[in-house]
This record gives C-alpha cells, sequence and structure tokens, in this order.
C-alpha cells in the first residue's frame, strides 16, 4: 500500500498533502451522532488492492461494522482494548490489595510501562505483519504515556509492510464518551456510552509524530468538531 503508487479514478493532483478540512459531526439523535471522515475514506482506499485484507478493529463489536468489512471481502478482528484495560488494571488494584506485604513491610509498586508490558502478555496476541489495517479511533487520548509507547510497538510489530493506523486526537477534552462504529464508507458514528477511562492528554502535533516515529508516513484530515484524524503509513 503506496500513497504514491496507488491511482485515484476520476481524482486529479497529488496525493502528497498532509491537512484536509471537512470532517464535521452532526447529530442525528440524543446519542448518536454521525461525521463525515476523509481519514476513514482514505484508510479504506489503501487497503483496497489487498486481496481479504486484515483489519483490526480496537473498539467494541459492532455488528454494523463487522458486516461493513464482511461485505467487502475483508477479515476483520475485534479487541476491545480500552475495555480490556480497565478490566486489567481493576484486577491488578485488587490483586496487589489483597497481597500480603514484603519482606520490608512494604506493599508491591508496578510501575505503569511495567504494568502495560504484563497487559501485553494477553493483550494484542496477533502473529507479526498478520494486520493491515488498523481503527485505533481516540484511545490513545486515554492512556498513560508510559502505557501507549509499548501498545504502539506491538501494533507496528503486528502490522503488515505498508499496512495503516487510523486514529482520531482530540483537540480539548470531549464533553461526552463516545464508542465508534462505521456506518458507510466515510461516515463514522459516535455513540454515546458509559466513560470507561478519564481523558488523559490533548496531543501536540510534535507528540504524536513521536509516537508514530517508526512509521514511514503520515497524514492529518483536520476537523471542525475539536477532532484530529491520523493515518499512518508502515
Amino acid at each position: 500500500m503506496n500513497w504514491m503508487g496507488k491511482s485515484r479514478p476520476g481524482v486529479t493532483g497529488t496525493a502528497t498533502a498532509v491537512s484536509r478540512p471537512g470532517a464535521t459531526a452532526i447529530a442525528t439523535n440524543a446519542n448518536l451522532k454521525a461525521r463525515t471522515s476523509n481519514g476513514l475514506k482514505e484508510f479504506l482506499w489503501l487497503l483496497s488492492d489487498v486481496p481479504r485484507a486484515r483489519v483490526l478493529d480496537l473498539g467494541p463489536v459492532w455488528q454494523a461494522t463487522v458486516n461493513f468489512f464482511l461485505e467487502k471481502g475483508f477479515r476483520i478482528s475485534t479487541e476491545d482494548l480500552l475495555g480490556t484495560w480497565k478490566d486489567f488494571v481493576s484486577s491488578e488494584e485488587e490483586r496487589m490489595r489483597t497481597a500480603p506485604l514484603d519482606a520490608d513491610g512494604y506493599i508491591e509498586r508496578v510501575s505503569a510501562s511495567a504494568l502495560a508490558q504484563k497487559f501485553l502478555e494477553t493483550a494484542l496476541e496477533y502473529p507479526a505483519e498478520s494486520v493491515h489495517g488498523v481503527l485505533a479511533w481516540d484511545l490513545l487520548d486515554y492512556f498513560d504515556p508510559a502505557v501507549s509507547a509499548p501498545i504502539m510497538d506491538r501494533l507496528f510489530s503486528i502490522l503488515h509492510p505498508g499496512g495503516a493506523v487510523l486514529a482520531l486526537f482530540h483537540s480539548r477534552a470531549p464533553q461526552r464518551y463516545h464508542r465508534y462504529r462505521i456506518a458507510d464508507m466515510q461516515t463514522i458514528e459516535l455513540v454515546d456510552a458509559s466513560t470507561l477511562a478519564v481523558h488523559a492528554r490533548v496531543f501536540q502535533n510534535r507528540e504524536i509524530l513521536e509516537l508514530f516515529e517508526k512509521f514511514r508516513s503520515s497524514k492529518t484530515f483536520v476537523g471542525r468538531d475539536q477532532v484530529r484524524e491520523g493515518l499512518f503509513l508502515k
């Protein structure tokens, strides 16, 4: 997959622009919003020349999303990474709370990075280079940097060369917590949900590039709804 190597029927000019306006959020009812997503459109375009491309959705299972990919001949795997992380942390906190004190009378302390490494012993267990596209949504906004770094290393390792990651970044803390599902080729639905985690940070452009420093190219799509879409190519 290559931005420069793929032709665009009916499109003139170059495919190297790094920023495009136009993504907007439109309220449809009290619990659902839809946003036009140039990032999703580009993500699907990049995967379109890979037979039976495998997509990893890091949100909850939505039948609409599963059907969308299956109908287009993709393989789809789903792993609710933030939900799994929350359950893991709760379990670890309970384990440490009930664990006996060490020889010096102290409670066990585990760093965030060590906790992340333990989490990855059972999470994101896919063969190296077996996934062609990852829908990361806005998960990185909710992870501590010490946790997001090893997660990104794992995603990079399971991503096929030329594979793509689509991620969303809030320009300010969102008022509501949302989950995401796909409606069509260029529409993402935002579903109101119970808050799984507190919004941890607002990324600056430099921080995003550092997080994805192993990737060879990227594009950013800037919306009017305080959300940036980043598409990163391995």
